[in-house]
């Protein structure tokens, strides 16, 4: 079968492989469609943490049961998406119910090799049948994950203003689930096309452009009070560091963004403002089924997102365009 291996930063080549044979417990997907993340985008241009080559990219998947081994509870034919988070269930975390933080997780596309792939062996817990929902927007799903996750953990309340800082799909995500909870939501980013598509399609409250201006912005949006829960989504160091300043006396910053760098704050106005500090990484099963509800009951949107496709074998010469910002791309897919 055909696979698409990330060499080294910078470099992707097309490979034969063999194909994965049956085993108990396991499933093989026949891939149909793969999510470009930023995560897959960072790997390629060497900015990923946690992460060795060559590496097979791609943990957005869904796809089509080609095969399943002895012991499996599901169907050849039937349409999934993949939990890309294999936990261990014993370490200290998977006791706590947060698996996604397990001390040995395995995400595929970054510590063993992932979805750009024609066929693709996960076990069976990680495989997730849905009925009725698009193999596009299944695509989709882990991305939108991230975002429920965050908000979930930040326990946001009705009525209260969130500030989601950059406008990828993770901080899309991040808007849209607070939206769903009922959070008065404004979005920064310095590209005016993607604040455009917040306000015009994803329909949040405000947009603010980063930069010079945006904290007398946010200033005036809040009475001068600020923001009770602010979500970093930009994956640059200087960001991250500047969001502390936003965060509204007894307010939350969840840093969503992970990046090859040290954050540093000022202890004095963190302390006064007693502000929370929050990591949030990557999500679980009960937010994978709350962001599927979402998209059938249309509270979330996900295929307006989707901006570019492309090929799997297409993928060399596609990802380094696509890594490009000028290239306009929100989320591209690649169909196999």
């Amino acid at each position: 079968m055909k696979s698409v291996v990330c060499t080294q930063p910078g470099e992707m080549e097309v490979r034969d492989i063999e194909r994965p044979q049956d085993r108990a417990g396991q499933v093989i997907v026949k891939i149909k469609r793969i999510g470009v993340c930023g995560t897959d985008i960072h790997a390629f241009g060497g900015n990923q943490p946690f992460f060795q080559y060559p590496r097979v990219l791609g943990h957005e998947l869904s796809g089509v049961i080609d095969s399943i081994g002895e012991g499996v509870n599901l169907e050849v034919g039937q349409e999934v998406y993949i939990v890309p988070y294999m936990s261990c269930g014993q370490c200290i975390a998977c006791r706590n119910a947060k698996s996604n933080c397990c001390s040995n997780i395995q995400v595929l596309g970054v510590h063993v090799d992932g979805g750009m792939c024609e066929y693709l062996q996960v076990p069976a817990e990680y495989v997730i049948k849905t009925d009725g929902i698009p193999l596009d927007q299944l695509a989709v799903v882990e991305c939108l994950a991230i975002g429920a996750h965050a908000v979930r953990r930040s326990e946001i309340k009705v009525d209260t203003d969130v500030l989601v800082v950059g406008a990828g799909p993770i901080g899309m995500g991040i808007a849209q689930f607070a939206k769903e909870k009922g959070a008065r939501v404004i979005v920064m980013d310095t590209n005016q096309e993607r604040l455009d598509f917040c306000k015009n399609t994803l329909k949040l409250d405000a947009v603010v452009q980063a930069g010079e201006g945006a904290t007398e912005a946010l200033a005036e949006l809040t009475n001068n009070e600020f923001i009770l829960t602010v979500f970093d989504a930009t994956g640059n160091p200087k960001a991250m560091e500047a969001g502390f300043k936003w965060v509204a006396h007894g307010g939350r910053y969840v840093l969503v963004s992970v990046v090859k760098s040290d954050i540093s704050f000022s202890d004095p106005e963190f302390h006064k403002r007693e502000m929370t500090l929050m990591g949030s990484r990557n999500a679980t099963h009960e937010d994978f089924a709350h962001v599927v509800s979402c998209l059938r009951n249309g509270s979330v949107i996900a295929e307006s997102m989707i901006t570019h496709r492309g090929a799997l074998l297409d993928l060399p010469t596609l990802l380094p365009e696509w890594s490009k910002s000028e290239s306009g791309v929100i989320k591209a897919l690649i169909e196999v």
